[in-house]
């Protein structure tokens, strides 16, 4: 028998009487922090660096008055120097934001249709948001005309296209997979990513990065669980809503009783993972992933469900409230393409599925015509590939 011990985690490591086989039983520290040498081993400052740029664009899409479309491009495009962001650190990075949608390894690096067509529609958002929303900023909406429309009893004016969708609604919750959930479940907790070249060799041997503290596979989990956890104070004690993305809705769900231990759930799958990398025990690494794949996605299908349940709602009572709801639901059904299910190259839904439900949204007037029962029928129709109930999810 051999010890080997990790800070904060122990691994005992029981061999065979031949040397043939090797069970490794690896335990999970209390928090995600991890040290080599009394460093931190942990990085993912790219992660937070797009979460921040994400929240300032996510904030720009409703300024009708000083934002433009080079504005918004700038921040959704970003260029190294130019001064996009208030944030002056955000102004100097390399990063950008349009780069890492539809850009994961697993499913898109050999579909570059699908992965053009999927920033084409965030390109014709942003647009569409500034030459179709902001001219009719003050004019009240209706069916088939762009405009302002408030949520009953004096509530929150939202701004729609001539369909009632709220772009800035679409965008945003759009990044949460298109961004967020695709880097997290099909690039950055992928075996084609972790062991990739000699990962595999060099984590085993604890060949660090060039100048690093940590080794190439440890990087790749660490970045997966930065975007989720980025943003937060301190991500080995994450408190959740911590910015306009993943984080957020984590927290939304989280709050449901009928999910109220996701949010532990998916950080222990973190902390095991990140844990038996460092035991060199690719098993448990790899069952954390899949674990991982099943509860991010069920965090998307779950306020897709929510929203479309709350829209329908509101539908004869309160349009203006509806079609926020609706708006927000449009952009978690279109992150459903992003979702992946476990022991699986292939996401929930396809891209020709979603496109399918968003083409039934838009149709006609879009949320001005569309009707409860189309609602129902979408929430049951995603409710059916996960383990939870519309009831469950839409209350």
């Amino acid at each position: 028998m051999k010890k080997v011990l990790l800070s904060l985690s122990i691994v005992t490591l029981l061999m065979s009487c031949n040397n043939t086989t090797e069970e490794i039983n690896t335990i999970a520290p209390a928090t995600y922090n991890f040290e080599r040498n009394g460093t931190s081993s942990v990085s993912f400052d790219g992660q937070t660096t797009r979460i921040k740029m994400g929240d300032e664009f996510a904030k720009s899409l409703s300024k009708s008055s000083t934002e433009t479309l080079a504005s918004l491009n700038g921040k959704f495009d970003h260029t190294a120097g130019e001064n996009n962001f208030e944030n002056a650190a955000l102004n100097m990075s390399s990063k950008n934001i349009r780069s890492k949608v539809a850009a994961s390894t697993d499913f898109f690096s050999s579909n570059s249709t699908d992965a053009a067509a999927i920033k084409a529609d965030f390109d014709f958002w942003i647009s569409a948001q500034v030459n179709e929303v902001f001219p009719k900023w003050n004019d009240v909406a209706s069916a088939g005309n762009a405009g302002q429309i408030q949520e009953a009893g004096g509530g929150a004016i939202r701004y729609v296209n001539a369909k009632g969708l709220e772009y800035n609604q679409a965008i945003v919750k759009g990044l949460i997979g298109g961004l967020m959930v695709d880097q997290i479940l099909n690039n950055y907790l992928s075996t084609s990513v972790l062991d990739e070249a000699t990962n595999i060799a060099d984590n085993d041997g604890n060949v660090l990065e060039s100048g690093k503290n940590y080794t190439a596979m440890e990087h790749k989990w660490d970045e997966a669980f930065g975007y989720l956890y980025g943003n937060e104070v301190d991500a080995a004690a994450p408190v959740l809503n911590m910015d306009n993305f993943l984080n957020k809705y984590l927290a939304r769900v989280e709050a449901d009783l009928d999910f109220v231990e996701i949010s532990k759930e998916i950080y222990n799958a973190f902390k095991l993972g990140r844990a038996a990398i460092v035991a060199k025990d690719y098993i448990t690494r790899d069952a954390q992933a899949e674990i991982l794949r099943e509860k991010i996605s069920e965090i998307v299908a779950i306020r897709a469900v929510y929203y479309l349940q709350q829209g329908k709602n509101n539908l004869q009572t309160d349009k203006g409230g509806a079609f926020h709801d609706l708006s927000e639901g449009f952009g978690f059904i279109y992150s459903l393409q992003f979702t992946r299910k476990p022991n699986s190259n292939a996401p929930y839904f396809t891209k020709t599925e979603v496109d399918g439900f968003i083409n039934t949204l838009m149709t006609g007037n879009g949320f001005w015509d569309v009707s409860s029962t189309t609602l129902d029928e979408m929430a049951n129709t995603i409710t059916a590939k996960f383990k939870f109930t519309v009831a469950q999810a839409g209350s």
